[in-house]
């Protein structure tokens, strides 16, 4: 006898049986019982989570020959039901939506429509994958759809909603069958192994339901490809041979090398990892997965649910690598990781793309992109009408204009700045010496001791904070005031997460817990004297204008933050 696979073998016989739909069964079950069973339904959701077999058990429901009436409870055991459930019931027919798709197969159908069944109460079409259907095959369905013979029932599943024609949707009712919950697959899973008489690690069950993503048919399918590998209990070892996803221990430690900032140690681990004869994606995905896992232990307890590990002492090995990533930076390496996942599906050259990749996230300090970039100028501000071009090491051209800052580009937020690779909280080595605290500060020591304070503040974050002043001081709570038009000011109020991190280095130096509040009050910087002589843009810069504006704080802090030379020094005007 040939072998029938456990998502066949195991498939939902009864409403009670569907596991992870049950307000859909409960609906269709309600329906039945109160004889108000519609004509058409339309049944939604991703590959594997029951839409074909919650309508076999509908067609089972209304068909079945041991009531006299259709019924929320059939009986399994007739002849109809039986050849329902193998799809070979001559009254409910089954049409795959993907390979029947012309007009002319739908015109077959109305017409065939109108004779009654052979045997049962209905004649039910239960169409598969109902967006394949053409336009002209939608609209020949129209008018049967909306008014089918008394004998006719339509069941319409689709992986696409958005395809099918809202014409179509609106003659229906429609459930959308949710992702089935990995607890909900992972006792389904236990039950079957119980069945069969098979013994399983629970990490595997648990790591196999999470494999799933939501579909309990693509969870069946990766079980009985393990039964096939497996000669005994199955586990962990065997799972991973079978995807040929690395082993927990490689990932920590290349998560451990990307956080000290090595790239030598970096790429060896990564070469390791390859040499071991793993894919890239699996690897990307298995990276991208155990920052995400860190991510979640940097804000739940060590026990959370949330990150499926169970021995105690991995656990906490992931806790204290959580702590030496910021949210910011994880939530960086999990974007990173996912583009790079989408880059090698259509690379040819996908190891120096991944290479490229890890040491961007172990030296993410080194790098800038040009909204970090746009952010650093928008913070600084000029007074004289001055327009000066810097040219990078790259060649690239970037222009800063020395007059009254431009609000940032539509869509360019603090949130798409670089994060930092560390904790900005995390001590920092210096060599400053802290200013002489009093027990009670007041605002007039803050403001007295200011560029003291600020010597003491993390040089990641002392930019964010050197263009401020201290507009008040109230138990505990520290007001700094920028200018109106200042970047930095109006990047940092909607930057919650940057100005904690500027209440942890303050707090550092403070030596007491300190909470920061954001004012853009001060006001604009003054303007060119009257009695200034004034220039046309177009006449020659005299050798003064030039020293002058070489000499400017401002021009130095562009070419600081850029890494710059100045090429050419142009007057603009007013």
């Amino acid at each position: 006898m040939s072998y029938t696979v456990l998502a066949r073998r195991y498939r939902s016989q009864t409403f009670d049986d569907v596991v992870g739909q049950e307000a859909s069964a409960r609906t269709l079950k309600n329906a039945i019982a109160t004889d108000r069973v519609a004509h058409a339904y339309l049944f939604t959701g991703t590959r594997g989570v029951g839409k074909t077999t919650m309508a076999r058990i509908l067609a089972k429901a209304l068909n079945c020959l041991k009531s006299d009436t259709p019924t929320p409870t059939p009986c399994c055991e007739c002849e109809s039901c039986q050849a329902i459930h193998e799809g070979e019931d001559i009254d409910v027919l089954e049409i795959d939506g993907a390979s029947n798709t012309g007009v002319e197969h739908i015109r077959e159908l109305r017409q065939n429509s109108i004779y009654r069944p052979a045997r049962a109460r209905f004649k039910i079409y239960i169409i598969d994958e109902v967006h394949m259907l053409s336009v002209s095959a939608f609209n020949a369905l129209l008018k049967t759809l909306e008014e089918p013979p008394e004998h006719v029932k339509f069941i319409l599943a689709t992986t696409e909603p958005n395809k099918v024609l809202a014409t179509i949707q609106s003659r229906c009712q429609r459930f959308d069958f949710r992702n089935i919950q990995p607890k909900e697959i992972a006792a389904q899973l236990q039950k079957i192994l119980a069945a069969e008489g098979i013994q399983a690690e629970d990490a595997l069950v648990r790591r196999v339901a999470r494999l799933a993503n939501g579909s309990m048919r693509d969870a069946l399918s990766l079980l009985d490809q393990l039964l096939s590998m497996s000669e005994g209990k199955l586990t962990l070892e065997l799972l991973a041979e079978l995807l040929g996803t690395p082993r927990s221990e490689r990932i920590a430690a290349l998560s451990d090398a990307i956080s000290g900032g090595d790239i030598g140690a970096v790429l060896t681990q990564a070469d390791a990892a390859l040499g071991e004869g793993l894919a890239l994606e699996p690897l990307a995905q298995a990276l991208q997965e155990h920052f995400r896992d860190l991510l979640i232990f940097r804000h739940c307890p060590a026990d959370t649910d949330l990150v499926d590990v169970d021995e105690a002492s991995v656990r906490q090995a992931m806790v204290d690598q959580s702590k030496r990533f910021d949210e910011a930076a994880l939530v960086y390496n999990i974007t990173v990781m996912e583009e790079l996942r989408r880059s090698l599906k259509a690379s040819d050259t996908g190891r120096p793309l991944f290479e490229a990749a890890l040491v961007r996230l172990t030296a993410n300090d080194r790098f800038s992109d040009t909204k970090t970039l746009l952010e650093q100028l928008h913070g600084l501000q000029g007074t004289q009408d001055m327009n000066v071009s810097t040219r990078q090491t790259n060649h690239q051209t970037v222009t800063a204009s020395k007059t009254k800052s431009a609000p940032p580009p539509h869509g360019t937020t603090a949130n798409s700045a670089r994060p930092p690779r560390q904790t900005p909280n995390k001590p920092q080595t210096t060599t400053t010496k802290k200013p002489d605290l009093p027990d009670d500060l007041t605002l007039e020591y803050l403001l007295e001791h200011w560029e003291e304070i600020l010597a003491g503040v993390n040089n990641s974050l002392v930019r964010y904070v050197k263009p401020s002043r201290p507009l008040e001081w109230q138990n505990g709570q520290i007001t700094l005031e920028y200018a109106k038009d200042d970047g930095i000011g109006r990047m940092l109020e909607s930057r919650a997460s940057l100005v904690k991190d500027i209440e942890h280095a303050l707090a550092g130096v403070l030596t007491r817990p300190v909470k920061v509040k954001i004012s853009r009050t001060a006001g604009k910087p003054p303007k060119e004297t009257a009695g200034a002589t004034k220039r046309s843009p177009g006449a020659k810069l005299s050798q003064q204008e030039i020293n002058s504006a070489m000499a400017d704080p401002q021009v130095q802090k562009v070419q600081q933050a850029l890494g710059g030379r100045v090429r050419k020094i142009d007057r603009i005007g007013e």
